[in-house]
């Protein structure tokens, strides 16, 4: 597959890309005109950082904000629950299982 369709930027403000296909740790993907070995799977539809984001950013995604980030995030890495944290529903991650009960 071409690179330039692995991951699909769907808004022209958004800060991360979709995979369109799930990918694996160690292979080479181009964002932002950099090439970038991804560190971990990436998963169909998983979110990864199209720049740097910095602890407290809102991600954008569909032009929409739908969360803040936890921690800084680099260029290439994964953004889930581990550092996003949403600000419309409660984020369910291991730190809060007790608070849901699970």
């Amino acid at each position: 597959m071409e690179n330039s369709k692995l991951l699909i930027q769907l808004d022209e403000v958004d800060n991360v890309m979709l995979a369109s296909r799930s990918l694996n740790a160690g292979e080479m993907v181009c964002i932002a005109g950099r090439q970038i070995q991804l560190s971990q799977d990436l998963r169909l539809g998983f979110k990864i950082a199209n720049r740097d984001i910095s602890k407290g950013d809102k991600i954008v995604k569909c032009g929409v904000p739908i969360g803040s980030a936890t921690c800084d995030i680099s260029l290439g890495e994964l953004i889930h629950l581990h550092n996003l944290e949403s600000d419309y529903v409660p984020t369910y991650t291991i730190q809060n299982q007790d608070q849901y009960g699970k």
